[in-house]
């Protein structure tokens, strides 16, 4: 219901936060909202699809998936232009497809399979771990290469936690974390654009108003939440959306929100999105088995990161990233793989064993 509840209400965010910039871009002002409305309803019959097919299967073929989530994410090199000097999308027609939204649920699903399978051997390093971290390795390397850096970085926060929760040595992931983080900072500041984003950061949270072009985005969206106010301006009242802010109906879609529906509107959907954790982490908790627990524990744990890093991003919290809010944002290919995943998560849950403690998992 809480999925549900945000997907239906994402189409008449969107239509609100993409109409001037439909009409501007397209002449067309329902343009935006007729393709989420449309992708809405593909992803809620994935979800419903998916929610039919036993999650075991998705072990058997964890490694093919994987593959085949690779493959797009080399082709997106060859076979698409950029934009933006980004290699982020190919295009199949009239449908533009996102590898990486396919990798990271890949992922997730491998990584689950890979955890089940070796727990007898994953405190140690070479047989345990050193697998996993090969294949996060690879995919967060090509995603961070398009250059896609938050999601790579996203991505790879996904794996660690997997692995923590996989009962990997804490010794060995605190030795990971520091390696990984200096080399996630040297990354950082190695793109011009990249340290731009970090001194826009320091600068707003500091005060300054030495603030440069780049910061635009995160200062428009706290625009539109300083006039939201505690109420809101009102359903399609928001006036930051009137090409003031880009990316309205996609990444910063949770600005307009705060403008329209106020600080109430904010702090329901973050419930929404508490409730679906507290739901989602009870799914792996009674989950039969230990790859139900991997997957699901990895599925909504992807879920919630998202959203957390996406309202954070638009509250000026984080530095701005291209990170759309999970259920929400204006969707292509990243509502129907949410929906996949979410349809994956429900099957989990309808062979729930209650009471099922996860410590026994591991014995």
């Amino acid at each position: 219901m809480a999925t549900l509840g945000l997907m239906l209400f994402s189409i008449a965010f969107v239509y609100s936060a993409s109409a001037s910039i439909a009409e501007y871009r397209f002449g067309d002002y329902d343009k935006l909202f007729i393709n989420h409305t449309i992708r809405v309803m593909i992803g809620l019959l994935a979800l419903i699809f998916f929610m039919k097919i036993d999650y075991h299967v998705w072990m058997r073929y964890s490694k093919p998936i994987m593959f085949a989530a690779l493959i797009p994410l080399v082709l997106v090199f060859l076979i698409s232009s950029p934009i933006n000097g980004a290699y982020r999308w190919i295009y199949i027609g009239p449908v533009n497809f996102q590898p990486s939204e396919l990798a990271k649920f890949a992922l997730v699903i491998h990584f689950a399979a890979l955890l089940t399978q070796r727990q007898e051997v994953i405190k140690d390093f070479k047989l345990g771990l050193l697998p996993l971290l090969i294949w996060s390795f690879i995919v967060c390397l090509l995603i961070a290469l398009q250059p896609n850096f938050s999601s790579a970085m996203v991505i790879f926060i996904i794996s660690i936690a997997m692995m923590f929760v996989g009962n990997a040595n804490g010794k060995h992931l605190s030795v990971i974390g520091i390696i990984a983080f200096i080399g996630l900072v040297g990354y950082a500041v190695s793109a011009a654009y990249r340290m731009q984003r970090i001194i826009n950061y320091v600068g707003m949270a500091s005060g300054s108003s030495d603030i440069s072009d780049a910061a635009f985005q995160s200062q428009q969206a706290i625009i539109a939440f300083g006039s939201g106010g505690i109420f809101g301006l009102g359903p399609g009242q928001s006036r930051q959306s009137l090409l003031f802010l880009p990316e309205a109906y996609g990444d910063f879609i949770f600005s307009i929100i705060g403008e329209e529906y106020g600080f109430i509107g904010t702090v329901l959907i973050i419930i929404v999105f508490i409730i679906m954790a507290w739901r989602g982490i009870k799914i792996a908790r009674n989950a039969p088995d230990n790859f139900g627990y991997f997957l699901a524990f990895g599925i909504i744990f992807t879920f919630i990161l998202y959203a957390f890093v996406s309202a954070a991003v638009n509250t000026g919290l984080l530095p701005t990233t291209g990170l759309p809010m999970p259920f929400v944002s204006y969707g292509g290919t990243a509502i129907i793989f949410y929906c996949v995943a979410m349809g994956i998560l429900l099957n989990i849950s309808s062979h729930s064993v209650k009471g099922n403690n996860t410590n026994q998992k591991f014995t």
